[in-house]
C-alpha cells in the first residue's frame, strides 16, 4: 500500500524545570543558593529524503514527540537539553494545519530542513535570582510548555513532465521504455494505483529530466469520483503535461471526448493546471483504426500531436526531444526569475 497523504501529531518537547536548591557542606551553615536551570525542549524539524517513498512509517505511528528538557539539580547543574526531532519526509511532502486546512511547510529538496515546532524554554533555578538583597531565594520556574500540532502530511509529486491519461492510456509502459522506472503494466484499467517517478538520459544533450506516471483519470476527477483529487493533486508541480490518448479507441473510446473531458477536469480542478504547457501523445498507432482516427481528431484540434506506438518504438525520438525542449524553456525562464529577484 503506497500511503501519500496521513493524519499526524507533532509535539515538541517540554522545558525541564528549575531547581530549588541550597548548598549544604560541612564548613557552609549558611551556603548560598545552587539550583541549575532547566533543559530547553528539542524541536521538530522535518527533512526531505529522496530516499524515503511514502508516509508508512506515519501512518502506522501518528503520535511523534521530541524529548523533554531534564530539569536542572543542585550545585549550580543544569539540565540537559533535550534532543531535537528530525522527520525524514519524500521529497514534495506538504504539511497542512488540520484545523485551518492552511499549507504550513513544505519540503523540495533532499536536505531540505524546516523548523515545525520549537521546544519550550527551560525554568530558572532559585541560583539566577540571587542578589544583594536577596541572597537567599526561594523563587524559581518551571519549564515553559512546548509547542503541538495536528497535522495532514501530502505528497504531491515533483517532476518534470507529468503523464495524464485515461486508465489504459499505456502511461505506464510508455513510462517503463523511456525512463529507468519499472511501473507496473496490465491489459486492465487502474494498473497503476499510486504515482510513479522515472528518469528520462539525454547522453548526447548531457541532460536529464523526471517523468511522472500520474494514475489514469475518469470523467468526474475533478470532483472526487474515483481516487480522483487522490490523483490530480500530483499534477500540481509538474512543469509540462503530457495528455496521452488511445488512439485505438479500445472498448469504444472517443480519442477526441476523452482529451475534451481530461482538459476539463484539470481545469476544475485547478485553473492553473489547464495553462501549463502540454504535449498531446497519440499512443497506440500500430492498431487498426488508429491512423484514420489521428485524422479526424486533428481536424478538431490544432495543436501538435505526437504520435507513438509503445509496441514498434515508433515517434519515441520526436517525443522525448519536445519533452525536454519544454522543460529547458522553463528552467530557463526560472533561472532568469532568480536572477531578478537576487537583484
Amino acid at each position: 500500500m503506497f500511503y501519500d497523504e496521513v493524519k499526524v501529531n507533532f509535539k515538541a518537547g517540554k522545558g525541564g524545570d528549575g531547581c530549588f536548591s541550597f548548598r549544604r557542606a560541612k564548613y557552609e551553615p549558611k551556603g548560598g543558593p545552587d539550583g541549575g536551570d532547566g533543559g530547553r525542549g528539542g524541536d521538530v524539524y522535518i527533512e526531505g529524503d529522496t530516499n524515503v517513498a511514502d508516509l508508512t512509517d506515519f501512518h502506522f505511528k501518528p503520535g511523534w514527540k521530541a524529548k523533554n528538557g531534564e530539569p536542572g539539580r543542585g550545585r549550580d547543574q543544569h539540565g540537559a537539553n533535550g534532543a531535537d526531532l528530525i522527520l525524514k519526509l519524500p521529497v514534495g511532502t506538504v504539511v497542512v494545519d488540520r484545523d485551518s486546512g492552511d499549507p504550513i511547510a513544505e519540503v523540495m529538496e533532499h536536505g531540505e530542513r524546516v523548523l515545525l515546532l520549537e521546544g519550550g524554554e527551560g525554568g530558572k533555578g532559585n541560583a539566577q535570582f540571587k542578589s544583594s538583597t536577596n541572597q537567599a531565594p526561594r523563587q524559581f520556574t518551571l519549564g515553559k510548555p512546548a509547542e503541538e500540532g495536528d497535522f495532514r502530511l501530502i505528497i504531491k509529486t515533483i517532476a518534470d513532465v507529468g503523464l495524464i491519461g485515461f486508465p489504459n492510456a499505456g502511461k505506464s509502459t510508455l513510462l517503463n521504455m523511456i525512463t529507468n522506472a519499472h511501473p507496473k503494466t496490465g491489459a486492465y484499467p487502474f494498473t497503476t494505483i499510486f504515482p510513479t517517478v522515472g528518469v528520462l538520459e539525454y547522453p548526447e544533450q548531457y541532460e536529464r529530466i523526471t517523468v511522472a506516471d500520474i494514475p489514469g483519470l475518469i470523467e468526474g476527477a475533478s470532483e472526487n469520483r474515483g481516487l480522483g483529487h487522490r490523483f490530480l493533486k500530483h499534477v500540481e508541480r509538474c512543469k509540462v503535461l503530457i495528455i496521452m490518448l488511445d488512439m485505438e479507441g479500445t472498448d469504444g473510446r472517443d480519442p477526441l471526448g476523452d482529451y475534451k473531458v481530461l482538459i476539463n477536469e484539470l481545469k476544475l480542478y485547478m485553473p492553473g493546471l489547464a495553462r501549463k504547457p502540454e504535449l498531446i501523445c497519440a499512443n497506440k498507432m500500430d492498431e487498426p483504426n488508429a491512423a484514420e482516427n489521428l485524422k479526424l481528431f486533428q481536424k478538431k484540434v490544432k495543436e501538435k500531436v505526437y504520435p507513438i506506438s509503445c509496441v514498434s518504438d515508433e515517434g519515441f525520438e520526436d517525443l522525448k526531444q519536445a519533452m525536454l525542449a519544454e522543460v529547458l524553456k522553463l528552467r530557463a525562464l526560472e533561472e532568469e526569475e532568480e536572477d531578478e529577484n537576487s537583484e
